[in-house]
């Protein structure tokens, strides 16, 4: 996507992020998994990203209600599939559908650029996360380790 996306029904833009929303991505993903760190027994993946690097490769977008971040996701095409890195919702934000919509904005894109699926992992810990794909038609497909995470492997065709 290119063009901002605004979810009218909830006041929410969607727009890819820019350098000076770094501390309020940093910010968001410290409030949305820092209570994984005793499930898991150390931060999480997300907690640990180079968000700098993900927003100057143009991979991250943020749901803003006027100036305020709610939450933001992370994508990027790997071969044929898009690859949904992270996607996080401000607490105080959690249950208005800003994480779906996130994840609409991703998969939009992937349709935009043809590729054929969503690819996304999570942590086994994070059984809320496990959940919630199967109802937005992801489909596990396998369960390993990787980079010192047990995690949970989706795709949704598209």
């Amino acid at each position: 996507m290119t063009d901002s996306h605004t979810d009218t029904d909830r006041a929410t833009m969607i727009r890819p992020a820019e350098a000076s929303d770094e501390a309020a991505i940093l910010a968001c993903a410290e409030q949305a998994y820092s209570r994984y760190i005793p499930l898991i027994g150390r931060r999480p993946a997300p907690m640990l990203a180079d968000y700098c690097g993900q927003i100057a490769a143009g991979h991250v977008w943020i749901a803003e209600d006027g100036s305020d971040l709610l939450g933001f996701i992370v994508f990027a095409p790997q071969g044929d599939v898009m690859l949904l890195e992270n996607v996080a919702v401000l607490p105080a934000a959690a249950g208005r559908g800003i994480g779906k919509a996130l994840i609409g904005c991703c998969e939009a894109e992937a349709r935009r650029l043809g590729l054929r699926a969503i690819s996304l992992y999570t942590n086994e810990k994070m059984v809320e996360n496990i959940a919630i794909y199967p109802k937005l038609g992801y489909v596990e497909t396998r369960r390993g380790e990787e980079d010192g995470f047990r995690r949970v492997w989706f795709e949704k065709p598209l």
